[in-house]
């Protein structure tokens, strides 16, 4: 079990990204508060691999209602990281396996 952080640092509508490791063993994961609901997601969009911001801390669309690949305009639903619009349509964000007690937050 590996603690990725603490969920009341994230607003709601929010999102951070949390790199866990180095070399080999990096991994980069999007912690995601939507309408008071918690995903985590591996921070890697499914059409080129790159991370979903160019702009740090820059993961929803203009109406924060989805979540945007900065990279080519994809655009996911938060709820289970579908993509809905770009290059990777019908694609998803591969979720990442998470455990909340309190409000710390646990890879699984």
């Amino acid at each position: 079990m590996l603690l990725l952080g603490n969920s009341n640092m994230l607003a709601d509508p929010g999102a951070v990204s949390v790199i866990i490791g180095e070399g080999t063993d990096r991994r980069d994961y999007l912690i995601v508060r939507y309408k008071g609901e918690i995903s985590v997601f591996e921070n890697s969009c499914p059409h080129q691999g790159t991370p979903l911001e160019t702009l740090a801390g820059k993961f929803f669309n203009r109406d924060q209602t989805q979540l945007l690949c900065s990279t080519h305009g994809a655009e996911f639903r938060v709820k289970d990281g579908v993509c809905t619009i770009g290059p990777c349509k019908g694609k998803k964000l591969k979720a990442a396996p998470f455990r909340l007690e309190g409000a710390a937050l646990y890879l699984n």
